[in-house]
């Protein structure tokens, strides 16, 4: 009972420490090799399917109704883009500088990224506003899909990727990833009530299948940086660098969000970034190694995130 109450509360940690020791396992231990060439295709399918799963059972639950724009939209994108600016700001003062160069453009990666197609299952654990969070992870998505096609080239002008192809790319995987699962959701709602019911009324069911998508990642993770190319200096540091700027994204989030109506969301929004996406990006125009950025920023998140949901279980238990 004991060990099903930690695995409840400690979820997201439990995911990634599940992911690293799985990779690790299967990396270190020949014996294993087969069963890893086998499983590896089978991992390929399970993780998007599970990312869209826990979006589809999201949005069962969102009041369409109240998918307007607010005013805290508008500031949390100002807030990223002022962010992006300043951090382009310092690429271009460390040029010459590599590792310096390729430590800011992984941070730039887990600045310039869209807010996570998770962040709506947190917000709604956290007791925020489901449908609004919903409106800005769109806004978001579509506001990044037009920044990287700009912003990447000219840090990387040899990728010579269109700003047209890049931004029909990342508009495909959006939708994709997204919008589906979106207009499901609300066909479930006004077409098959009763199952739409039934999963609505299941409240951690998106969550863990959150988490099964997280493990899949940070094995993903675990993996980039074991066989990256960059020296252990440049490694840490970026660990280091993102680590700091969750709290940044978050405190800056959160500043917005408690001036304009919507501390909670606000905070999430800026915060907790696409980082799937976000390597992605990283790899199609950037150095590989600036995809460590994200692949350490989603390890670092889902560790606050765990902390801000265990802080609002114990004011939630003192409460009652």
């Amino acid at each position: 009972m004991e060990i099903i109450r930690f695995l409840k509360d400690w979820t997201l940690p439990v995911a990634i420490a599940v992911g690293t020791i799985s990779y690790l396992t299967f990396r270190y231990v020949p014996q294993l090799d087969a069963l890893g060439n086998m499983l590896s295709p089978v991992f390929d399918v399970i993780f998007p399917l599970f990312v869209f799963l826990t979006l589809f059972i999201t949005f069962c639950k969102v009041d369409f109704h109240q998918m307007l724009p607010h005013r805290w939209h508008t500031g949390i994108l100002v807030a990223q883009l002022l962010l992006v600016a300043v951090n382009m700001g310092i690429i271009f003062c460390l040029e010459g500088y590599t590792e310096q160069v390729l430590l800011w453009e992984a941070v730039l990666t887990c600045i310039i990224g869209p807010s996570a197609s998770a962040a709506p299952v947190v917000v709604g654990k956290l007791g925020g506003n489901i449908s609004t969070m919903t409106t800005y992870t769109l806004i978001s998505s579509l506001a990044s899909a037009l920044m990287i096609p700009l912003v990447f080239p000219i840090l990387e002008p040899e990728a010579g990727v269109s700003f047209l192809a890049a931004f029909l790319v990342i508009l495909e995987k959006v939708a994709i990833v997204l919008l589906l699962p979106l207009v499901l959701g609300w066909l479930m709602q006004h077409y098959v009530k009763r199952l739409c019911s039934r999963i609505a009324a299941q409240p951690d069911l998106s969550f863990y299948c959150w988490a099964i998508s997280l493990s899949i990642t940070t094995g993903i993770t675990v993996k980039n940086i074991v066989n990256s190319s960059a020296s252990l200096a440049l490694l840490l540091l970026i660990a280091l660098y993102t680590f700091v700027l969750c709290f940044v994204q978050f405190g800056i989030g959160r500043f917005v969000g408690r001036h304009l109506g919507e501390e909670i969301n606000a905070g999430q929004a800026l915060f907790q970034k696409n980082t799937a996406l976000s390597i992605w990006v990283a790899y199609m125009y950037l150095n590989p190694v600036a995809s460590i950025g994200a692949g350490c920023y989603v390890l670092w998140q889902n560790i606050i995130n765990s902390l801000e949901l265990w802080q609002y279980r114990k004011t939630k238990w003192g409460r009652s």
